[in-house]
């Protein structure tokens, strides 16, 4: 099918996936298996277009990735947040940008949130929380979700285990029961399946209407049978959303048709949740 949504794409473009690969060279890092499956990066923004046009890609939602090294207590890679606004100034409905969160400046990072879905349009929050060394239910944490519940925006955070150099146990997806306990408005994406604890993933998102799970990093042969099950069912097909987390489009969409999910289903994993959960369809009709 064409016109899919990556949910999660990490922006590949060349000076970003350099930068990251820098870091994962670093002493006490560790190489992340992902990467590998990255290539080389975009060029340009316009080569990163072609190839969604290629694969049939509609849109992605952008994120710099704002991962924090548990080694070395320091950024990964580089800030992208203004080549994300100008990419989605340029491609239209094509880019959608994903804010960060940095829990060691609160108030510094919710005054940037707030500026990038004011004034950038951005249409969420990405958290990578692992090497910060607390769990996504922390009090440092909550003023985060706070302020996306109050201005409507969808926190899209990483859970399941991490392949950079540090503890998983930070993205148990129980955690995010105790998160909707507290802010029941605040929508909540789920990334990487959860793995290795799938099962948490699908009961926390089965009890909360407002819990969505990704695919991201994730191709589709390798996704843990309980999530592929649920994913095909009637209420599954609703709940989960395709991301790549930067792995081929092609191969993932090729991938994801021979799953044997029925045309409507598919259509809602691939597409259809995320512009009703991101609010996409919302901006084309006030742009009518």
């Amino acid at each position: 099918m064409t016109g899919a949504v990556d949910t999660l794409f990490p922006l590949l473009l060349r000076e970003w996936k350099e930068s990251w690969v820098q870091a994962t060279n670093s002493p006490g890092e560790l190489k992340c298996k992902v990467e590998q499956a990255w290539g080389d990066g975009f060029a340009s923004g316009e080569d990163m277009i072609a190839a969604m046009d290629k694969a049939g890609v509609a849109s992605v939602f952008a994120t710099d990735l704002l991962a924090w090294s548990y080694t070395r207590q320091q950024r990964f890679a580089l800030d992208m947040t203004t080549r994300i606004h100008e990419l989605s100034q340029r491609y239209p409905g094509r880019v959608y940008g994903l804010a960060d969160y940095d829990p060691l400046h609160i108030r510094a990072s919710l005054d940037k949130l707030e500026c990038d879905v004011k004034e950038r349009g951005f249409k969420g929050v990405y958290i990578h929380i692992y090497g910060y060394d607390i769990g996504l239910d922390h009090r440092k944490m909550y003023p985060l979700y706070a302020l996306c519940e109050h201005l409507g925006v969808t926190v899209t955070m990483q859970i399941g285990h991490v392949l950079e150099a540090m503890p998983s146990e930070h993205g148990r997806p129980m955690q995010l029961d105790r998160i909707a306990c507290d802010f029941p408005d605040l929508r909540m994406v789920g990334t990487h399946t959860g793995y290795p604890w799938v099962d948490e993933a699908l009961a926390v998102t089965m009890k909360w209407p407002n819990v969505y799970l990704s695919t991201s990093a994730w191709l589709p042969k390798y996704i843990a049978p309980a999530f592929l099950n649920f994913m095909k069912g009637r209420t599954g097909s609703t709940k989960i959303m395709f991301g790549t987390n930067g792995l081929s489009w092609q191969r993932y969409l090729s991938d994801f048709d021979k799953l044997g999910i029925a045309p409507d289903r598919a259509q809602q994993i691939l597409a259809g949740n995320a512009r009703r959960v991101f609010g996409l369809d919302d901006d084309q009709e006030g742009a009518a």
